[in-house]
């Protein structure tokens, strides 16, 4: 699968006016070629940025700006006023702007040159008040964007570029994506509906059932010789038990473990998906329930749910997509049981089967156990523990009039004893503030149980995407009471519901 982003463009927009003459608007043109060509090449900037002509007039913006909409490679716009630039001539191609776009205030020099600072440079830098304008223009249209603010070389600025060029880069890569179910969801089960008609308006991505005899079919015209090809791929990337090793007692089951894995990339490949969802309730022609597969395919960037929760499989795709070339794992995730010890409460998280392993600490080990559930062969998978470190849980749900993500900001930590009698993968995290506020906050925003587990990702890129989506966003951290939790739920009940109208 393709997780390359620098095939995406975000272009460099620059506004300016004629008042100042020629020899200023070279400068600027001059001066902000600099600053596009610095972005785009610091190695935080996962994005191609493309610089574009100064603009000082409407119809070059408006030109400019259904060049953007039309072009499937640019995810999106840096906007930046090196000088002063009326903004009423933004306002018919700000109303056309189809496409997310950053604010960036920033400046071409760093320091006030005390000494020598006339009347040319107070004209030639002026997005001290040049971007005061195009900021109204943008508050006055309701343009949801993102503001960056600080001089160009900053860390901090190229930082908060980059987190914005991902989840530029997710919501692109959404627009049109297909998600395939293999089944149905989970009978009587509430969270993992929603409304598909109202998610491809909303985020851009289809949803759709596939009968399971069409997955079936792919995995029964695996051969041999592919099945002896993975499991050499399995000998060299896991540490297999003797179960599974060539003359174990489980051997078989491996094989047949990589007979579905094979007929569902075959299926995803074929299909052009992005994303999938399996059930364990209708498995009707493989023996047994995808584990191993799912979690591979995680790791290669496509998005899961289980059970049927076709949410959380495409929020898991922009994740993943965010979180290309970043450090450590994004997985699909579920908060399983708790650690109620007052002196450290936990929330210990796994599945029956499917975490990816991009969030193992060590080498995975591939192993068959009995699942309990289902009613087939044993499955195979892999098992292992995440790092400790800072991670995110992110679930987003459809609460009928609106879709509304919530994000726990969490601590991961390492187990304190073995577990060896639980043969999945899993993670082990304290929540923040403490799990007693977070579970009650979770529980009264209608947090899922499923989830995306990130070490990749902050809540910023959540925040970014969601403002790109144009959707709900709550966050449970350090600094959240359950009162105060109480009080934005209802307000955020006002505005949405308010916010159709305007």
């Amino acid at each position: 699968m393709d997780l390359n982003l620098k095939k995406f463009e975000v272009w460099f927009v620059t506004g300016s006016q004629h008042l100042y003459g020629d020899d200023t608007l070279r400068q600027v043109e001059d001066q902000a070629q600099q600053i596009a060509a610095a972005i785009n090449d610091h190695p935080k900037i996962p994005v191609t940025v493309v610089h574009k002509a100064v603009l000082t007039r409407s119809a070059d913006i408006r030109n400019l700006i259904a060049q953007a909409n039309a072009d499937n490679n640019c995810i999106g716009l840096i906007m930046w006023m090196h000088t002063f630039s009326p903004a009423r001539m933004w306002i018919s191609g700000l109303n056309m702007l189809a496409k997310p776009y950053v604010h960036l205030h920033t400046q071409f020099s760093q320091d006030i040159p005390w000494s020598d600072i006339d009347m040319d440079y107070m004209n030639l830098n002026q997005s001290a008040h040049g971007d005061r304008e195009f900021g109204f223009i943008n508050t006055r249209l309701r343009k949801a964007r993102k503001v960056v603010v600080g001089h160009w070389k900053d860390e901090e600025v190229i930082e908060r570029l980059n987190v914005w060029m991902r989840a530029a880069a997710a919501w692109q890569d959404g627009q049109g994506a297909k998600i395939a179910r293999f089944g149905d969801n989970m009978r009587d089960v509430a969270v993992t509906e929603g409304d598909k008609v109202a998610a491809q308006i909303q985020f851009g991505y289809e949803v759709n059932g596939y009968a399971l005899g069409d997955l079936v079919e792919r995995v029964n015209a695996v051969t041999d010789q592919e099945i002896a090809q993975l499991i050499e791929e399995y000998e060299a990337s896991y540490t297999l038990t003797d179960r599974v090793k060539e003359g174990g007692p489980a051997r078989a089951n491996l094989l047949e473990a990589a007979r579905i894995e094979l007929g569902m990339r075959k299926f995803l490949e074929e299909g052009g998906f992005k994303g999938f969802t399996t059930t364990f309730e209708n498995l009707v022609g493989l023996k047994q329930l995808p584990g191993l597969a799912v979690q591979r395919l995680m790791k290669d960037g496509y998005g899961f749910g289980a059970e049927g929760d076709w949410k959380t499989a495409a929020l898991l795709r922009a994740a993943k997509v965010m979180a290309v070339g970043l450090p450590k794992g994004t997985s699909f995730m579920e908060d399983y049981v708790y650690h109620l010890d007052p002196a450290g409460m936990r929330i210990l998280g796994a599945h029956m089967l499917e975490i990816c392993e991009s969030i193992a600490a060590d080498k995975p080990v591939l192993d068959i156990q009995p699942l309990g559930i289902g009613g087939k062969d044993d499955p195979a998978r892999l098992l292992f523990e995440a790092p400790p470190g800072p991670a995110i849980c992110a679930s987003m749900i459809d609460l009928g009039n609106r879709f509304r993500m919530i994000v726990n900001e969490v601590d991961t930590v390492t187990s304190p004893e073995d577990l060896p009698k639980l043969p999945v993968a899993r993670a082990l995290w304290a929540p923040k503030p403490d799990l007693k506020t977070a579970a009650a906050c979770w529980i009264l925003g209608g947090g899922a149980h499923h989830t995306v587990f990130s070490q990749a990702l902050t809540t910023e890129y959540i925040e970014d995407y969601c403002e790109i989506a144009g959707i709900e966003l709550v966050v449970i951290n350090e600094n959240t009471t359950v009162a105060d939790f109480k009080n934005e739920l209802r307000l955020n009940e006002i505005y949405y519901h308010l916010a159709k109208g305007i």
